[in-house]
């Protein structure tokens, strides 16, 4: 992977996130994908799983409602299929942005495998206190 192709997916993932398309989102995960919203977390495993909680997560008001946020990510460092992007996402009361309410600065550890389709996710993330 190139510091280009981890932009290029990184930006899918954004879109895939704005969207909430099931096909934009597996797109960007291997059939046996590993996926951990904390880096302690038990994992999300396989392509059809991280789909699925995604679209479904528990509670359900785990899903950002559109227009609610933007965020903005790019890669920190890349060696072979291993990468680490650095970002910032942004929350807000409503789609208007005019109140933000949430701000975290991400890490995130990536591997991908030969056709550019992410293997492992972590995510570190750390909340701008007020």
């Amino acid at each position: 992977m190139t510091r280009d192709d981890v932009q290029r997916w990184l930006d899918r993932y954004v879109e895939a996130w704005q969207t909430y398309d099931g096909a934009t989102i597996g797109e960007l995960f291997a059939d046996a994908a590993e996926y951990r919203y904390t880096p302690w977390g038990k994992p999300t495993v396989g392509r059809e799983a991280i789909v699925d909680d995604w679209l479904h997560p528990t509670p359900p008001a785990g899903r950002d409602e559109p227009g609610t946020w933007k965020a903005h990510y790019e890669p920190y460092a890349v060696d072979g299929d291993r990468a680490v992007a650095i970002g910032e996402t942004w929350y807000y009361a409503d789609a208007s942005r005019a109140q933000e309410t949430r701000h975290y600065w991400n890490l995130w550890t990536l591997a991908f495998d030969a056709d550019g389709r992410c293997v492992d996710f972590v995510e570190y993330f750390m909340e701008r206190k007020r």
